[in-house]
């Protein structure tokens, strides 16, 4: 049984930065692609970042880019997101995920219970 347990949420100010983390359990965690979502009220849940199984290959949504940095410590079962200059738009409940395929553009089989993000303007 794959869990995935995030952390690292909670209330900002906008300009400000947070570090989101994520251990995985239950399975090889070094082999598998790993993402970031989120979803925000009323909307549909979005592809933030996600990273190939050597951290190598990263893949941002447009509305990040040059904000948010994906990384992945194997060794500890972890991957992060690390989200500078925040807005009020980056309010959203962040779910990490866990591909069965090591390619970041794969479909996510598990996910987590998601940690809310409030950025205050």
């Amino acid at each position: 049984q794959v869990q995935l347990v995030e952390s690292g949420g909670g209330l900002v100010q906008a300009g400000g930065s947070l570090r989101l983390s994520c251990a995985a359990s239950g399975r090889t965690f070094s082999n598998y692609a790993m993402g970031w979502f989120r979803q925000a009220p009323g909307k549909e849940r979005e592809r933030v970042s996600t990273i190939n199984w050597s951290g190598v290959s990263t893949y941002y949504a447009d509305s990040v880019k040059g904000r948010f940095t994906i990384s992945r410590n194997n060794a500890k079962n972890t991957v992060y997101l690390q989200m500078n200059s925040l807005k009020p738009e980056d309010t959203a409940v962040y779910f990490c995920a866990a591909s069965v395929y090591s390619g970041i553009n794969t479909p996510f089989k598990y996910w987590g219970q998601g940690t809310q993000v409030t950025v205050s303007s």
